[in-house]
């Protein structure tokens, strides 16, 4: 049976850019008997009168009511293969449509389970103008990232690419400090995704080919102007190249 939870705590959507919006709120889950919580995040892009999600977390009636005053959900975009537990509840409501790469499984959420309208590839159709899709070939689980052009390039990812700057307040203590030792608070953090599913440097390699200059990740902190710097010295740190 499917089933959801209600919305966890979460700030006000956030202006970013001109048509690019953010909110954090926060992730629980399971893994093997531990509880883990941390933030998490969800882009907001508009087209028009038409918005699409990526990254979906729910919002609450006061965040819905802030998103739909700036305009319709039309398009939901999948892009890590470990996040998704949202996108049924928003398709739901909306009857959006959900956007994914190939060999993400459907997930269960509010309603009902999802399931994908369109299979996300390299060159083909996007959710709106101006945005291309990048896929990291070597992964061991489905993962990619929207390249969003305005502004200089804005990188949106998922779990490939975080910016944890420092634990924040929805982390609960136990996170807090597994993070810390497994170096996932940083600028531009790749160690923990590329080492679990076994990411060639390759494929960031040609992820920095891409021109952009900020990232909104699904984790931490929008980091604006230096984000391809940033990205660039932790492929060194992690790869040596």
């Amino acid at each position: 049976m499917c089933s959801h939870s209600s919305s966890l705590p979460h700030k006000e959507i956030e202006k970013i850019f001109e048509h690019v919006y953010y909110v954090i709120g926060t992730s629980v889950t399971e893994h093997e008997g531990a509880v883990i919580q941390h933030s998490s995040n969800m882009t907001i892009l508009r087209h028009g009168n038409e918005l699409t999600l990526i990254n979906t977390i729910q919002l609450d009636a006061a965040g819905l009511k802030q998103l739909d005053a700036l305009g319709t959900v039309k398009n939901i975009v999948r892009l890590g293969a470990f996040h998704g537990q949202d996108d049924a509840f928003y398709q739901h409501k909306y009857k959006a449509k959900l956007w994914s790469l190939k060999g993400m499984k459907e997930d269960c959420g509010a309603g009902g389970p999802t399931h994908m309208d369109v299979e996300m590839r390299v060159g083909g159709p996007m959710p709106f103008p101006g945005c291309s899709l990048f896929v990291f070939e070597s992964a061991a689980f489905p993962e990619g990232t929207l390249l969003i052009a305005q502004e200089g390039g804005i990188l949106i990812t998922c779990d490939s690419v975080k910016n944890w700057l420092d634990v924040d307040p929805f982390f609960n203590a136990e996170t807090a400090k597994m993070h810390k030792e497994t170096d996932m608070i940083g600028p531009a953090a790749i160690s923990f995704w590329a080492n679990a599913c076994s990411v060639k440097a390759s494929d960031f390699l040609r992820l920095l080919q891409l021109p952009f200059r900020h990232l909104l990740s699904a984790h931490g902190a929008p980091l604006l102007n230096t984000a391809h710097e940033q990205l660039a010295g932790s492929v060194k740190r992690q790869f040596g190249v």
